[in-house]
């Protein structure tokens, strides 16, 4: 029988790009956070042999390209399994939007072959493969709000973000994550005109990727330790800062000033983009950012109408933009696996 689930998309809170790696990588820190849109994953076991991906959307690709393919390749062998694997994949999510589309599609691939083949890997394992096939991947195996390490692929879960508007713009425009990171290594040999602050700082200070990368474990690691003295204080009946909203958790991280460095290479080949955020700040957005490496714009608003207004004036402008929220761990679990719309 065939089973069908829900991929989730994410946005990165904050992207820190550190040191080049021996093994080709960037040194990554980010904190990802999956929220309520969603492709749909059918999968399918027949008689034969091989894995077919078929898709209506012309850009996917559906040779061992596609992450789905490349997953399920492996996951077959793991499992044991025969048969010719069929993966129908309903893009409902931008591709190249940075909203992790393409390893939500893959993860989501995994836990529906298992459920076909009702057969289990156990959770080490299926991290370890997710990691191969992409280094996004595994923090859809957490789901809700997660730390990312090393290239991004070494995750952890973090306490649960509240269920606040965000608003998310899709523009038009396909961003190439491998593309970006040449153009990071590029600027950080000829650092532009708009950069000439960071860049005079660096000399002055001697600051380096390291020193970024630390920063920004600095800034997570202090946020993350006042939510565990905040519950240790509400558990004992005081509320920590005088706060009795959900909401002060995710407010709190955002004022942490954490940023997301791809902006500094991809706004200026895409002003558009940087227009888009702008937008969304004026328009009252707590916190503004491109996720991953684009093109996806989001918003955090701390009210329904504030983002929905936010959201007309975008697509008056002509850009596609919506009002979703984020998912809980739990949450995160329970819509995978619930019946499709």
């Amino acid at each position: 029988m065939p089973e069908t689930v829900r991929s989730f998309a994410k946005i990165n809170i904050g992207l820190c790009i550190g040191r080049l790696r021996p093994d080709g990588f960037h040194e990554l820190r980010t904190v990802y956070q999956t929220i309520a849109l969603h492709d749909v994953i059918r999968v399918e076991v027949k008689r034969g042999t091989g894995i077919e991906i078929r898709c209506a959307d012309p850009r996917v690709p559906r040779d061992d390209s596609n992450t789905c393919y490349r997953m399920v390749d492996i996951a077959m062998a793991a499992l044991k399994a025969r048969g010719r694997a069929v993966v129908n994949i309903e893009k409902r999510l931008p591709v190249r939007g940075g909203l992790g589309g393409a390893s939500s599609n893959a993860v989501a691939a995994l836990v529906a072959l298992e459920r076909v083949l009702k057969k289990k890997l156990p959770g080490p394992e299926k991290l370890r493969i997710a990691a191969a096939v992409g280094s996004d991947l595994p923090l859809f195996l957490i789901g809700g709000t997660v730390l990312g390490l090393g290239r991004g692929e070494e995750v952890y879960p973090l306490p649960d973000m509240p269920a606040l508007p965000w608003v998310i713009a899709t523009p038009a425009i396909a961003i190439s994550t491998p593309q970006a990171f040449r153009d990071w290594d590029a600027r950080g040999q000829q650092p532009d005109r708009a950069d000439a602050r960071t860049a005079i700082a660096a000399k002055l200070t001697g600051s380096t990727c390291s020193d970024r990368i630390t920063e920004f474990g600095r800034a997570v690691s202090a946020w993350l330790g006042s939510q565990y003295r905040d519950r240790i204080r509400s558990s004992s009946g005081v509320l920590a800062h005088g706060k009795g909203r959900a909401e002060s958790p995710l407010l709190e991280l955002v004022h942490t000033g954490i940023e997301n460095d791809f902006e500094q290479v991809v706004f200026p080949q895409y002003p558009e983009l940087r227009e888009l955020k702008r937008v969304l700040e004026c328009a009252g957005a707590v916190y503004a950012s491109l996720s991953g490496s684009g093109s996806a714009i989001y918003g955090l608003f701390s009210s329904q109408r504030k983002a929905e207004q936010a959201v007309a004036k975008l697509r008056r402008q002509g850009t596609a933009a919506l009002v979703t929220t984020t998912l809980t761990r739990l949450e995160y679990w329970k819509q995978v696996w619930r019946q499709q719309d």
